[in-house]
């Protein structure tokens, strides 16, 4: 038994072509050169994951020590699978903005019922993540409209906005049930007579402190330069409201207690799994669509290739250890990858120096978190919120086709009126079903000779003669979206009157399925009814063999399939010709000809 398991974990593990120590190639020839990009990429990462982790965290309302612990766990775990130098693991806003609209849309509020969930959440994440690397789910992601993606990051900037205005303003806000982006929008809006005028001038000084140091020193660790700043004049303000008779001073954030960073297992009952296995799924969904597309991004430049599946992997593992360590969920950063590779990162050593970095900052840093001010905080999370909204890419996307223009529409207003985590499932589902409308769109050109016996597509306007046999040339793919309207154009070719044999060419269909073999068995018992003949000429190994496991191949006649000859193009349909005419009985027939496509044009001749 023990011997059977291990060879099925063997086969599994051949076929996937997955490594379980990728690191081991990195270390193998590590040198002073790669240790030095890989410590300076290490630090400049950790200088920006740090207070990123914190933003992330209070993006998702959960306190701030998720988001440092997810940074340091994640940055560590993830490259002991994963292997490359190109992503950088660690919260995100795509995933802290899906978090923080799940718990509302759940009427989830308190801090300690969320402390409960989300390890839950990102557990199963994680375990999605790993499943989804060893059944290759990577390699779909390539077929998610670039539209879905941009409709999401966009509407989760509006969230991330948008729910941080109170904060900005110095009061908090009760948020009912299922509320929406829209709901916080109107109940900041209602309380805005509540503002607390010195915290609005912190926040005010600290946009202005950031766009300085964005615009002057935009290689510096700006945020946690603006937090220091910030918080130095937090405290000075503090102290002098007091003295002058203040009753609430500006509000400041927790102090991180790093003695209670410890290992705990997630709540594994089967009703909050089944409660919560949706939300996880889209986090991980999201996680995989974040960090492949980084990643591929950098390797491109690199001149090498990303095994999506393995990132996958890694970012599994990185998540189940967020789940151990009271972490957020971990994703690919956009900004935390680039700047380890602008840093001139060497390997994925890189990404722990930086993850090591960030735990000792978690016990040397958290401790002092009390004095930075939640409204400044708040500040850097809407330039977050403001970085996402890409106009560029908007542009784009709106220009581009109207189908692009539907599918970002869908996406964006679900994600504003019903929820963010079904914004994007709805509107990746719409993406799929308009990419299957135009796949599926199979037509007949009718062929006919014109005066100088060459052979030409004959004009709506132009008049048919009669023919005893059809040539049909089918090109394209035959999958189950194309198989009902390729049955109904073949056969209105079928109802001529004297239509006798019809000869269906399929050397260049592709993706037969079981729909359009039981399209062709509806069209071959149509004509048989009705005393008439198909051919099927050109075939291929692999559709010979779904003829053959369908039981088609019976009901056909095998006497009327002719196999495709790679190396003599037109000896199947020579042979086609010969045994309609046998079933004729006339030597002489007259044949028209029709060329089939379904996503370009080609001309044939028979």
């Amino acid at each position: 038994m023990k011997r059977s398991i291990q060879h099925v974990f063997q086969e599994v593990r051949r076929r996937n072509h997955l490594r379980y120590f990728p690191l081991r190639g990195s270390l193998r020839h590590y040198t002073r050169e790669a240790a030095s990009g890989d410590l300076r990429a290490g630090l400049n990462v950790a200088l920006l994951a740090f207070p990123q982790g914190m933003a992330y965290a209070a993006i998702a309302g959960m306190p701030i020590q998720y988001g440092i612990y997810g940074s340091a766990i994640a940055a560590l775990l993830g490259p002991l699978l994963a292997g490359s130098r190109f992503i950088i693991l660690g919260p995100t806003n795509a995933t802290s903005v899906l978090i923080f609209a799940s718990f509302l849309s759940m009427g989830i509020t308190d801090a300690a019922t969320k402390a409960y969930l989300l390890p839950l959440i990102v557990f199963l994440s994680g375990t999605f993540l790993i499943l989804g690397a060893f059944l290759k789910v990577a390699n779909l992601i390539q077929y998610i409209s670039r539209s879905v993606v941009t409709g999401y990051i966009t509407a989760a900037a509006f969230y991330i906005i948008i729910n941080q205005l109170a904060k900005v303003l110095g009061y908090s806000l009760e948020l009912p049930q299922g509320s929406t982006v829209l709901t916080v929008l109107y109940l900041t809006l209602v309380e805005i007579g509540a503002t607390h005028w010195p915290t609005l001038l912190v926040s005010i000084t600290t946009f202005a402190v950031f766009r300085l140091l964005d615009c002057r020193f935009s290689k510096l660790p700006n945020v946690a330069i603006t937090l220091i700043i910030m918080s130095a004049v937090a405290t000075g303000l503090n102290q002098l409201l007091l003295a002058n008779g203040w009753a609430t001073p500006v509000g400041t954030l927790n102090a991180v207690d790093p003695s209670q960073w410890t290992f705990s297992l997630p709540p594994l009952r089967g009703d909050l799994i089944s409660q919560l296995s949706s939300v996880a799924l889209v986090v991980a969904f999201l996680s995989v669509l974040e960090g492949t597309s980084i990643g591929k991004s950098l390797a491109s430049r690199a001149g090498q290739k990303l095994d999506s599946n393995q990132e996958m992997l890694g970012m599994g593992l990185a998540n189940i250890g967020c789940a151990l360590y009271q972490g957020m969920p971990a994703s690919g950063s956009l900004t935390r990858s680039q700047l380890n590779w602008n840093s001139g990162a060497k390997t994925p050593l890189a990404s722990m120096i930086a993850g090591l970095l960030c735990a000792i900052g978690a016990y040397t840093v958290g401790p002092f978190t009390h004095y930075i001010p939640t409204s400044v905080l708040a500040v850097l999370v809407i330039t977050i919120g403001l970085s996402l909204i890409n106009r560029h890419v908007l542009r784009i996307v709106w220009n581009a086709t109207g189908s692009d223009r539907l599918v970002f529409l869908v996406t964006f207003l679900s994600a504003f009126f019903i929820r963010l985590d079904f914004a994007i499932v709805l509107g990746t589902a719409v993406s799929v079903l308009l990419f299957l409308r135009k796949a599926a769109q199979p037509e007949l050109t009718e062929y006919a000779p014109d005066q100088e016996g060459q052979m030409k597509p004959l004009q709506k306007k132009e008049k048919k003669e009669e023919a005893e046999i059809s040539i049909v040339h089918v090109e394209g793919d035959l999958f189950f979206g194309a198989s009902e309207l390729f049955r109904d154009q073949l056969r209105r070719v079928c109802e001529q009157e004297s239509l006798k044999i019809v000869i269906l060419k399929m050397r260049n269909a592709y993706h037969l399925d079981a729909t359009s073999v039981l399209a062709l068995e509806e069209l071959i018992r149509y004509m048989q009814e009705r005393g008439r003949h198909l051919l099927i000429t050109e075939v291929r190994k692999d559709a010979i063999r779904i003829f053959r496991n369908s039981g088609l191949i019976d009901i056909i006649g095998r006497e009327n399939i002719f196999p495709d000859r790679p190396s003599n193009p037109t000896f199947a349909t020579a042979r086609a010709l010969r045994r309609a005419t046998a079933l004729l009985g006339d030597t002489e027939a007259d044949v028209r000809i029709y060329l089939g496509t379904s996503r370009k044009h080609s001309s044939s001749t028979s």
